[in-house]
C-alpha cells in the first residue's frame, strides 16, 4: 500500500511509523497508562487507504483515537496531543514568526511590544500538550488565528499574545502566561478572539436601554446593537419603555403596532451580524417588566407553533420581575398591565417605591385588569416548550447591587450573570474570566489559599482588559471606564465534588461550594482595594454600599467564615476604595470549560458518557473521574451499561457510593441546585447563570421550583430551563467503529 507525501511522491505505508507515533504521543507527561497502543495502531492500519496524503493520516489517526474514548478518557487526552503534534508541524516555529505571518491583522502598538523581549525562551511545547481533543478543536475552530494558508497560531502563542497585549511589562506578561498556560483561569472567548488585534474588542457582555420610544432612538439603539455584534459582544437589552401595541402616537394621531414588530427588526438583525466575523451567531436578550401591556405577545415570540409574523424566534426573552409580581401569582390576584406612555417610571423603580407607584396607577384606572396567574401559566408555558424565558428578579438585583448608587438597574445580560446599571447615555460593559477549580484540589484537600491568590491575580488581568479594549460604541466606553465592573467565575465545580468523592447534594458539597466563592470574593475584593490604593477608586465609589463599608454578604445577611481577615479588608476598603464597583459573576463557560477539559461552571454533570456536538465536530465525553473511581470495575460491560442508561450509573452494580458521587443533574432535586445558588450568592456581587433541570416539566413544578428560587432571595431564579427530548437520541455502543470526533 502506497502513501503520497507532501511533494507528491509515493512512499509505502510503513506500520511501525504509526506505532512509534501513537507510542510517542503516548509518553509525553504525564504518560497514559490505559491507551492499548496496538489494539489503536491495529484500528487505524484497518482504514488507511490507498494513496491516502500522509498530511491526512495524522487527523486520521486522531479521529480513530477520539472514537476509542469511551473504553478511556485517556484517548481523547492522546487524541489531542496528535493534533498538537500534527499543528506542530504546520504552524510556525516560534511566537515572533507566528505574529510576524499575522501582521496584517495585528496591531502596531502590539507588534512593538512583541519585539521588545524575547518572550519565545518562556514557551516550551510541552505548554500545548494538555489540551484534550474537545478542548484542541475547539481552539482551532474559533480561536486560534489564520491567515490565507491555515492555522497560524499554537496554543501557547494565543495565551502569549493575550499576555503581551494586556500587560504592560515584561515580568507581567510572563507571569500572566505562566498562570494561564498551566490552566489556573482563562479569558473570556472575545478576550482570546481579539487582543492583539487592529480591532480588539474584548468585553463578552453589553447591557443596553431603548434609548428612547421614537422611531430615531430606536433605530439608533438598533445601530448600537449591530456594532457591539459585529465586535463579538453579547446584548442584553431592556425594552420596557416603548409602548404597547394600540397605544397613540401623538406626533402622527396613529397608533402603535407595539413591541411585536419592532422586536422582529431586532431579530434579523441578529441573524445578519453574527459575532466577530462567523466565530459565533449574533445574541440578543430582550428584557421585558411583566406589567408591560404587550407581555402576553413576547411570551409567545419564540414559541415553535402560531403565525410567523407574531414570531421572533432568534432572540432570547427574559423577565425582568418585581416582587409585587409574585405576591400577587402567589395570592391568586389581579395584576394590572400598563403601556409605558400611560405609568411612566415603573421601568425605574423598585421596592416600596415600585409598590406604591404601581398602586397608584391601578388606582387610576390606567391599564387592563387581567389575573396575575393568566400570566405565569404562559410564562411556564414557554418555558417548558422553548426553555425561556429567563427569569431575575429586579428587587433582589436592586437592593443587593454594589452599583445601587448610580439608579435603578433594568435588566441583566444575554446569560444572566452581569447586573449592572445602564441608561440611554451608558451601555453597561463587563469584561470575564473563569477559575479552573480543579487546579486546587491536592489529595482530596481543597486549597483555598491559592485559590484567592488566583482570584487576586485574575482581578488584576481584568481590570487591565478595561483600559486595552476597543470600544463599539461611546456609550459602552463612557460606562465601563466611570464603574469598571468585571465578572469572574469559576468552571469545573461538578469536577471538584468528584475528585474529592463528594455527592454534589450533600451538606459537605453545600458548605464547599460556599468556600470556594468566599475565597474568590475575598481575594477579588484584596485586589480591587490594592489597585485603588495604586490607581485611586473608581469614579462613582463614594456613595456606594462598598464606600460604607457593606460587603455583598452583608447585604444578604449572611456571615463569613473566620478563614480570612473581612474587618481588616472593611477597613481598608473604607480607606482606599475599591478599584472596580463589581467583581464575580459566575457564568455558562460553555467554550472555555471545553477548551481546559473541565464541567461548565458550578453546573452538575448531565451525563457520565455522552456525544457532544460543537461547532468543531462530535466528540464523546467520558467522565474520568468516574473511570478513576471506579478502577477496575470499568469493564466493556459497564461502560455500555452506561451508554444503555443514557450516562446513568444508578442502575449499575458499582458501591453506592460511588452512585452517590456520580449522579447526574437529572438524578438530583432541583431544590439542590437552588440551595447551592442561595449558599454562594452572598459572594456573588453580579449574579449566577443557574440553569435548572427538569426531565419532563409541568407547570406545577416550575411554580414550586421558582418561588422557591424567589424567597430563596436568588437574584438569577432561572437562567435556561433544560428538559430531556420526548424521542431518545441515537445511541452508540463500545463495539461502534465509526463513531468518531
Amino acid at each position: 500500500m502506497y502513501v503520497i507525501k507532501r511533494e507528491g511522491d509515493k512512499q509505502t505505508f510503513d506500520e511501525s511509523k504509526i506505532k512509534t507515533f501513537v507510542k510517542r504521543a503516548v509518553n509525553i507527561e504525564p504518560v497514559l497508562k490505559t491507551v492499548d497502543v496496538d489494539l489503536l495502531v491495529k484500528q487505524v492500519c484497518k482504514g488507511v487507504a490507498q494513496n491516502m496524503k500522509t498530511n491526512d493520516i495524522i487527523p486520521y489517526i486522531a479521529d480513530t483515537t477520539a472514537a476509542m474514548s469511551t473504553q478511556s478518557y485517556e484517548y481523547s487526552d492522546l487524541a489531542g496531543r496528535m493534533e498538537v503534534m500534527d499543528l506542530h508541524s504546520k504552524t510556525p516555529k516560534t511566537f515572533m514568526k507566528a505574529m510576524r505571518r499575522l501582521g496584517d491583522i495585528l496591531d502596531r502598538r502590539f507588534f512593538e511590544k512583541v519585539y521588545s523581549h524575547d518572550y519565545d525562551m518562556h514557551i516550551t511545547p510541552e505548554d500545548d500538550f494538555k489540551y484534550d481533543i474537545i478542548g484542541l478543536r475547539t481552539l482551532k475552530r474559533s480561536y486560534l488565528l489564520k491567515d490565507e494558508k491555515g492555522i497560524v497560531e499554537r496554543p501557547s502563542y494565543m495565551l502569549m499574545r493575550v499576555a503581551v497585549f494586556l500587560c504592560d511589562t515584561p515580568t507581567e506578561t510572563i507571569e500572566m502566561y505562566h498562570t494561564m498556560v498551566q490552566g489556573w483561569y482563562t479569558h473570556a472567548s472575545p478576550t482570546l478572539f481579539n487582543c492583539g488585534m487592529k480591532q480588539h474588542q474584548l468585553a463578552s457582555c453589553f447591557l443596553m436601554s431603548m434609548k428612547d420610544d421614537s422611531i430615531e432612538a430606536i433605530y439608533d439603539t438598533l445601530k448600537d446593537v449591530a456594532l457591539i455584534s459585529k465586535s463579538a459582544g453579547g446584548i442584553g437589552i431592556d425594552v420596557s419603555n416603548i409602548r404597547a401595541k394600540g397605544s397613540v402616537i401623538k406626533g402622527t394621531n396613529g397608533t402603535s403596532n407595539g413591541l411585536v414588530p419592532m422586536l422582529r427588526v431586532f431579530n434579523n438583525t441578529a441573524r445578519y451580524v453574527d459575532q466577530g466575523g462567523n466565530k459565533r451567531k449574533g445574541s440578543f436578550a430582550i428584557y421585558i417588566e411583566p406589567w408591560h401591556k404587550d407581555i402576553m405577545d413576547v411570551l409567545k415570540l419564540k414559541l415553535n407553533h402560531g403565525i410567523e409574523e407574531e414570531r421572533a424566534r432568534d432572540l432570547f426573552y427574559a423577565l425582568w420581575i418585581p416582587d409585587l409580581f409574585m405576591k400577587r401569582v402567589e395570592e391568586d390576584g389581579d395584576w394590572t398591565l400598563f403601556c409605558p406612555t400611560d405609568a411612566p417610571r415603573l421601568q425605574d423603580a423598585y421596592g416600596e417605591e415600585f409598590d406604591a407607584l404601581y398602586h397608584h396607577y391601578e388606582k387610576m384606572d390606567l391599564g387592563t385588569t387581567v389575573k396575575a396567574r393568566d400570566i405565569w401559566m404562559q410564562v411556564c408555558t414557554s418555558q417548558i416548550e422553548t426553555g425561556t424565558p429567563y427569569l431575575l428578579y429586579k428587587d433582589a438585583c436592586n437592593q443587593k447591587s454594589n452599583q445601587k448608587n448610580l439608579g435603578t438597574i433594568r435588566s441583566s445580560n444575554l446569560c444572566c450573570e452581569i447586573v449592572e446599571y445602564h441608561d440611554k447615555d451608558e451601555t453597561a460593559v463587563c469584561t470575564l474570566a473563569s477559575i479552573a477549580l480543579p487546579k486546587f484540589v491536592h489529595n482530596k484537600r481543597f486549597d483555598f489559599d491559592h485559590l484567592a491568590r488566583i482570584a487576586s491575580k485574575v482581578t488584576r488581568n481584568l481590570n487591565k482588559v478595561i483600559d486595552k479594549t476597543s470600544y463599539p460604541v461611546k456609550s459602552a466606553e463612557r460606562s465601563n471606564k466611570k464603574h469598571r465592573p468585571i465578572g469572574i467565575g469559576v468552571q469545573g465545580m461538578s469536577d471538584v465534588f468528584q475528585m474529592m468523592g463528594i455527592p454534589y447534594d450533600s451538606e459537605q458539597a453545600l458548605n464547599l461550594n460556599k468556600e470556594i466563592f468566599e475565597a474568590i470574593y475575598y481575594g477579588s475584593v484584596s485586589m480591587s482595594i490594592h489597585l485603588a490604593r495604586k490607581d485611586g477608586p473608581y469614579s462613582t465609589f463614594y456613595g456606594s454600599p462598598a464606600s460604607k463599608g457593606i460587603f455583598q454578604f452583608n447585604m444578604w445577611g449572611a456571615t463569613p467564615s473566620e478563614r480570612f481577615d473581612w474587618e481588616k479588608l472593611r477597613s481598608d476598603m473604607l480607606k482606599y476604595g475599591l478599584r472596580n464597583s463589581l467583581l464575580t459573576a459566575p457564568m455558562p463557560t460553555a467554550s472555555s470549560a471545553q477548551i481546559l477539559g473541565n464541567t461548565e461552571s458550578f453546573e452538575p454533570r448531565t451525563s457520565n458518557m455522552y456525544v457532544r456536538r460543537v461547532l468543531s465536530g462530535e466528540f464523546v465525553i467520558v467522565n474520568r473521574y468516574l473511570q478513576q473511581a471506579c478502577g477496575e470495575a470499568w469493564t466493556p460491560e459497564l461502560i455500555n451499561h452506561i451508554i444503555q442508561h443514557k450516562g446513568s450509573i444508578q442502575s449499575s452494580s458499582l458501591p453506592d457510593s460511588i452512585k452517590a458521587v456520580f449522579k447526574t443533574t437529572w438524578e438530583l432535586s432541583q431544590k439542590v441546585l437552588i440551595d447551592h445558588a442561595a449558599a454562594r450568592g452572598p459572594f456573588i456581587d453580579q449574579s449566577q447563570s443557574l440553569n435548572l433541570y427538569l426531565p419532563s416539566p409541568t407547570h406545577s413544578q416550575l411554580t414550586s421550583m421558582h418561588f422557591y428560587a424567589w424567597k430563596k432571595g436568588l437574584k438569577t431564579g432561572q437562567y435556561y430551563l433544560r428538559s430531556k427530548p420526548k424521542a431518545d437520541p441515537i445511541q452508540f455502543t463500545v463495539e461502534c467503529e465509526s463513531c468518531s470526533a
